[in-house]
């Protein structure tokens, strides 16, 4: 099972069911990390020398952003993955080849998926703003909180209600495929071989320069900046190889249920265990009915094996996500002062503690196990009807939606607090 791992899945009609796309992630990090889901509305920036200051460096800020759902380590500006207003979900993989990873502070992927949600209202776009941003700023830095030195490129998954876009990076090379039907997924490997419908205009010459690439045979985007056989790609074992079994199992009939049950999927490796772990999982349904809403489900904790989905949709004035919003410390934070990362603040946000308390309980009490669990999957299943009604009869209860992610927290809660009291 490889050490350092994420996966990213969308499904598009005539797999799926109802005409609906589906997007599914699990952010697989160190198992101490903190995953936090966090709301940030719209917003207009009338200066126009206004700079924003990502994880380590300021870039240009833009007249407008869009408001953004996202699941994030709570340490860093970006995110693992998210979805925006206009129905847009972008995940993130860490993906290493030929090209040296560049260790200087620059723009994360994780904020280039963030970035892209903010700045776009189609996938195409998003993808756009990530390769424009690739070239002006870079992407770099370290990518865990502490002095353990870890970087990567970025691989992006890009989704909207008409298409996907797989966006695979090496330093500021790129290419990028569309996806308009069926299945794809990716994972910490480059998976774009010979259908490229976008690349960076130099990909190629480049590749030339470095003797990777002789500029006679058909150019593969893998092979050629990574050691991949990409003829065996789908053969070998290895989580992109079980992801895209499982897609292909369900292919047809797949629905958000379904993409669920791939990321609870341990015997693949899919849902992982170990020094890095699944510690934060996604799915969201895309309706290609532009008058259907988009729901986005959240964990905001590890293991979606024993965690429970819960779902937010876009509305005016959605009320904070307190119950997954971990601490800030503003100017004293270690990830803002040099050199950084000198101490690790406590970082769990109210969900996550209560969460750990109950795996405890789930580890040690056979029977109290049983009870929280059933009532984890009771309470995922009502609200997996209620959000299937609102698809079906086209009726919103705006004055609700407001509140349902929270109160979807505050529930999840209540379950871990009366099996975790003595």
């Amino acid at each position: 099972m490889e050490p350092y791992s994420c996966d990213t899945f969308v499904a598009l009609p005539p797999a799926t069911v109802d005409n609906r796309i589906i997007f599914g992630k699990n952010s697989d990090r160190l198992c101490d990390e903190v995953q936090e889901v966090v709301y940030f509305p719209a917003a207009v920036h009338d200066n126009a020398r206004e700079h924003l200051q990502c994880t380590y460096i300021d870039i240009d800020q833009v007249p407008e952003t869009s408001a953004v759902v996202l699941s994030r380590p709570a340490w860093l500006w970006g995110a693992e993955m998210g979805a925006n207003e206009h129905g847009v979900c972008i995940g993130n993989e860490a993906v290493w080849g030929r090209e040296e990873v560049c260790d200087e502070e620059a723009l994360l992927g994780m904020d280039l998926v963030r970035l892209g949600l903010e700045r776009a209202d189609t996938a195409e776009k998003a993808l756009t703003v990530i390769v424009d941003l690739l070239e002006n700023y870079g992407q770099g830095g370290n990518c865990v909180e502490g002095r353990m030195a870890f970087s990567y490129h970025n691989s992006f998954l890009i989704a909207d209600r008409k298409e996907a876009w797989i966006l695979e990076t090496a330093g500021r090379h790129w290419a990028a495929e569309k996806v308009q039907e069926g299945v794809r997924n990716i994972s910490n490997q480059l998976s774009i071989t010979t259908k490229i419908d976008r690349e960076h205009p130099d990909l190629r010459n480049y590749a030339k320069q470095k003797g990777w690439w002789d500029g006679k045979k058909e150019f593969d985007f893998a092979a050629t900046y990574s050691y991949l056989d990409t003829a065996e790609m789908l053969l070998s074992p290895g989580r992109y190889c079980e992801g895209y079994k499982l897609l292909n199992k369900h292919k047809g009939n797949i629905t958000f249920e379904t993409m669920m049950e791939i990321l609870r999927d341990k015997p693949s490796g899919i849902n992982m265990e170990g020094e890095f772990l699944t510690t934060a999982s996604m799915v969201s349904i895309l309706p290609q009915d532009s008058n259907l809403p988009c729901i986005h489900f959240f964990t905001g904790t590890p293991d979606p094996e024993r965690s429970v989905f819960k779902p937010f949709i876009f509305v005016p004035n959605v009320s904070q996500l307190l119950d997954t919003s971990s601490p800030a410390f503003e100017l004293e934070d270690p990830v803002k002062k040099k050199p950084r990362f000198q101490f690790k603040p406590d970082r769990r946000h109210p969900l996550y503690q209560e969460h750990q308390q109950a795996l405890e309980v789930i580890d040690k009490k056979e029977e109290k196990a049983k009870t929280m669990l059933d009532n984890m999957r009771k309470l995922e299943k009502e609200l997996f009807k209620e959000m299937e009604s609102i698809l079906q009869n086209k009726h919103l209860d705006v004055d609700k939606i407001v509140n349902l992610f929270p109160q979807c927290a505050k529930d999840e809660i209540r379950i871990y607090k009366s099996n975790t009291s003595p």
